[in-house]
């Protein structure tokens, strides 16, 4: 008996993160629940209560120069640079709440150059675009057309704003009127407003403010007929970026990148405050009914001021980096919150609470930001879980902080939890310390302990406390003269009756091992007495190139380092001296792993495995007895980055695996291979990028992997399902296998001929068909040589019918078979009337590539080379037919001749009657 395969590792993509937002334009609706962003030249809309995708809008292929939601969620409309502006209607969609069905309503042209700027009325209804033409134009977002277009900016239109005013019923196009008769007029119209709102003769009228580059900023009349303005405001002297308005104090605010606000009367249009921000203005609003005022900009903070007063109520802050800038504020009346946008595509939630009404005008900390959502990991250098029930992710991100995310979804479906982003994914914390982007990290075994190397030249010590939700930098090592790249803590756990395995938060670990482009290896004890400097225990010249990766075996004695020498090298972690040097690659190596220990070889030394991953794209694994290469495991098409040893779980008697690894490369791929056979296992592929990060579950064996896409991914490993659902399969196809020749055997044809095709046994429905169709005894009428098999065939249903139409034609396209191919459609379409053959269907993936018509058209082009052979067949029957006649006379001619001969004449004989 054969034995049987191994089994084969399999990975499926259980989850992954994605970047939701990578820069532009950003749009929220009312209810703050759906987020519409740039993706590259896409847009994607998000349910930010839970982090999923609800829709992706593919691009023109051009960049998108504007957005927005209507305050429903009803409409998106786009623009880009190629000149059109989509607007897209948003419904709920059949395949769940988690979706958004999003269909293109129309494609306009509106403006000669690109859109710049949108704002949508708080019905939805109508949508203002602004251009670089200096043009605005008004729109029905339902009708699709164009309600009004104002002209009169010089540059490109920068900000525009919808507001509503009250105005008294009489006719108001004095206001249009010359600038004299305005002035003269003006505090007259004045007086008979006031006395007009207080008897109540008002009208509620749209107005559309303006602001363009040139600073000054114009309000259109949506209600009047004449295209010119109704006031032209004058008094910034840059780009104006913030419009909004506040009806309970009749104000108009403006920003600006001058760096002023300024408070505009609706009534008179006069400046009624000037307020210095001394920060290039990006966005402003009023929030508690209009008695404060908010804004962002360059640098990075919100702050508020006081209408009455004019004073800024916050207290001073420290400004942010150039990444900090916020780029964008969101804000609906019905939110309790406001949302930045920064240049570093991180939204942030800031809490209104601290100036809920009745608010007392009083010096106030800055609003509490309580949520924090990335919009792109960018490039994901590392990662690891921590935590002890490793339920968060670490990410090292192209950046100076370590991201904390979490990794459990939220099971409540309250609103509130939502708000504060309790689901798979959603921002933690940030560790903030480092001066430059990090480039390492590492955890110990109880998750609680992070190690991070960074550009800055210094190692910092991060102790992990996320149910206390404390985060906090616990010891900075500072020595190297350079980057360090590579940085390893202890992974064995201690005694389980030992206080450090019991509290490991009080417990930092014993050492740390740091690695720089200086060449250098350091070691540095640690104690729970550390403080913000340490000393290193030894500094080793350790290679003659830069270091890219250290690890620490299982027990804590040794420890390797892997450098762009194209060395190994293996060290006594306790006096730092080298013990063995692993030469073989061929180029600088990435990534060096400790095997644990129950990854080992039986009949080695227990020393264990080693294994290593380098540019020249291989893997080797490595004897630490004698320090020789068991294995070159070869596959990648680029550099070997990072690697990771998978736990062994042992599934039945036919697991035949050996200890498994894990390798991430530059060719996009995660491999997982079987160090016992060397063969590839398993290949994982959603990634379109380097992948720099790698990780395994260290109970469920569950990988995760990171890279230059910005896609995190989570691979959940499916071998033991994979092989249960193999097995059943199995067992399945043997009884249905049996089955069917119990049919054939008793003649049960109706029974025979549906299993066939259920089963997808082609070869079995052709020896069923074949013994019927040339069987000795006929049924007399029966089209197919028996009466119960026409009866099955006409009784068929849709599916089945299409099924058998597909056997058929590959049976006509061979000569040995189409006899029974014929037969099989001759008592099809005897059997059934055109119009139901002619309304077949695929079903599934059977026949997707072509329809009907495709497999017709395919029995048709072989049948008539079919007939044309037997007509050839024919034809030439007939002249063998004249040709045996012919024979035959000569024949008969031939043997009369040699008879005459043989009786001695010399002539022919006549023969008399």
């Amino acid at each position: 008996m054969a034995q049987r395969a191994s089994v084969k590792t399999t990975y499926t993509v259980n989850k992954f993160l994605q970047p939701i937002y990578s820069g532009g334009p950003v749009a929220v609706s009312e209810n703050g629940r759906i987020l519409a962003a740039c993706l590259g030249e896409d847009a994607l809309i998000t349910d930010l209560t839970n982090g999923q995708e609800l829709a992706r809008v593919e691009g023109d292929g051009e960049v998108i120069t504007a957005l927005s939601l209507t305050p429903s969620a009803s409409h998106l409309i786009l623009c880009s640079r190629s000149l059109s502006m989509r607007i897209y209607a948003l419904a709920p969609s059949e395949l769940g709440e988690n979706s958004i069905q999003v269909d293109l309503v129309r494609s306009l042209r509106p403006h000669t150059s690109p859109v710049v700027t949108l704002a949508v009325d708080k019905t939805g209804t109508l949508i203002a675009t602004g251009g670089a033409d200096g043009v605005v134009k008004v729109w029905d977002i339902r009708g699709g057309y164009t309600t009004h277009t104002f002209y009169g900016h010089g540059g490109v239109v920068s900000a525009l704003h919808f507001f509503q005013v009250i105005t008294s019923r009489k006719d108001d196009d004095d206001a249009t009127e010359k600038s004299k008769k305005r002035r003269r007029r003006k505090s007259k119209q004045e007086e008979n407003t006031d006395f007009a709102i207080e008897n109540g003769e008002t009208n509620l009228e749209y107005r559309l403010a303006s602001g363009a580059e040139d600073g000054k900023i114009r309000i259109w009349n949506l209600h009047n007929q004449k295209r010119s303005s109704v006031a032209v405001l004058n008094s910034h002297v840059s780009v104006v970026r913030a419009l909004n308005f506040v009806s309970e104090q009749n104000a108009l605010l403006s920003g600006s990148r001058d760096k002023a606000l300024i408070i505009w009367d609706t009534r008179t249009w006069k400046v009624r405050r000037t307020l210095a921000a001394l920060e290039g203005i990006e966005s402003a609003g009023f929030i508690c009914n209009g008695q404060l005022i908010y804004a962002g900009g360059e640098h990075g903070r919100i702050r508020l001021w006081s209408l009455d007063s004019g004073s800024e109520l916050t207290r001073e802050q420290q400004p942010g980096m150039e990444t900090d800038a916020i780029v964008d504020i969101l804000h609906s009346p019905t939110l309790p919150y406001l949302i930045s946008i920064h240049a570093d595509q991180v939204l942030k939630y800031h809490s209104l609470a601290p100036v809920e009404p009745p608010f007392v005008e009083e010096t106030i900390d800055p609003l509490p930001v309580f949520r924090r959502v990335s919009g792109t990991h960018d490039e994901v250098i590392d990662l690891a879980y921590v935590g002890i029930d490793k339920s968060l992710l670490a990410l090292a991100t192209n950046s100076e902080d370590i991201r904390i995310i979490s990794l459990k979804a939220s099971n409540s479906a309250d609103a509130g939890e939502s708000t504060e982003g309790k689901y798979f994914g959603a921002d933690v914390t940030l560790l903030r310390g480092h001066e430059d982007i990090i480039i390492c990290l590492d955890v110990d075994w109880s998750g609680h302990w992070l190690a991070t190397g960074a550009k800055d030249n210094t190692a910092r010590l991060w102790r992990l406390d996320p149910a206390n939700d404390s985060y906090t930098c616990f010891a900075v090592m500072t020595g190297h003269a350079e980057s360090v790249g590579a940085i390893a803590l202890p992974h064995a756990p201690p005694a389980q009756s030992s206080p450090a395995y019991t509290d490991p938060l009080s417990h930092p670990p014993a050492f740390l091992v740091s690695g720089s482009q200086d060449r250098t290896i350091k070691r540095w004890d640690l104690s729970k007495e550390a403080k913000r400097g340490l000393r290193a225990k030894y500094t080793r010249k350790a290679h003659d190139k830069d270091i890219n990766a250290v690890d620490i075996d299982p027990t804590g004695t040794l420890f390797a380092s892997a450098s762009q020498d194209r060395t190994v090298k293996i060290y006594s972690a306790a006096e730092g001296e080298a013990i063995g040097v692993l030469r073989g690659h061929r180029r600088g190596v990435w990534s060096v792993k400790f095997a644990s220990k129950d990854s080992q070889i039986p009949g080695l030394s227990n020393k264990g495995l080693i294994a290593t991953g380098s540019g020249d794209k291989t893997v080797k694994i490595w004897n630490l007895s004698d320090y020789s290469c068991l294995l070159t495991l070869e596959g990648h098409s680029n550099s070997v980055l990072k690697l990771a040893w998978i736990p062994y779980r042992h599934i039945d008697a036919r697991d035949k695996r050996g200890s498994q690894l894990a390798s991430a490369a530059g060719d996009g791929l995660v491999k997982v291979w079987d160090t016992g056979s060397g063969e590839a296992m398993s290949t994982l592929d959603n990634h379109t990028d380097r992948v720099w990060a790698l990780a395994v579950h260290p109970t469920t064996s569950a990988l995760v992997s990171g890279g230059g896409d910005s896609v995190i991914t989570f691979w959940e490993d499916t071998t033991s399902s994979t092989l249960e659902a193999a097995t059943n399969a199995e067992t399945e196809r043997v009884e249905l296998d049996q089955r069917l020749q119990n049919f054939t055997y008793s003649g049960n044809y109706r029974e025979a001929i549906t299993l066939a095709l259920q089963m997808d046994h082609p070869g079995r429905l052709l020896a069923l068909f074949k013994s019927v169709v040339e069987t000795e005894a006929p049924d007399e009428g029966s089209m197919s040589g028996l009466t119960v098999v026409d009866n099955v065939l006409t009784h068929l249903s849709d599916e089945q019918l299409y099924k058998l139409l597909l056997r058929v034609r590959d049976w006509n396209t061979n000569v040995r078979t189409a006899p029974v191919a014929q037969k099989i459609l001759w008592t099809i379409v005897k059997s059934h009337p055109a119009s139901r053959i002619a309304a077949l269907k695929p079903a599934g993936k059977i026949g997707a590539k072509g329809g009907l018509k495709d497999v017709l058209d395919a029995i048709k082009a072989y049948s008539e080379r079919h007939y044309r052979r037997m007509e050839d067949l024919v034809n030439e029957s007939y002249l063998l037919d004249f040709t045996l006649r012919e024979m035959d006379e000569v024949a008969d001619v031939k043997a009369l001749t040699n008879g005459t001969s043989r009786l001695g004449l010399s002539q022919d004989v006549v023969m008399a009657d």
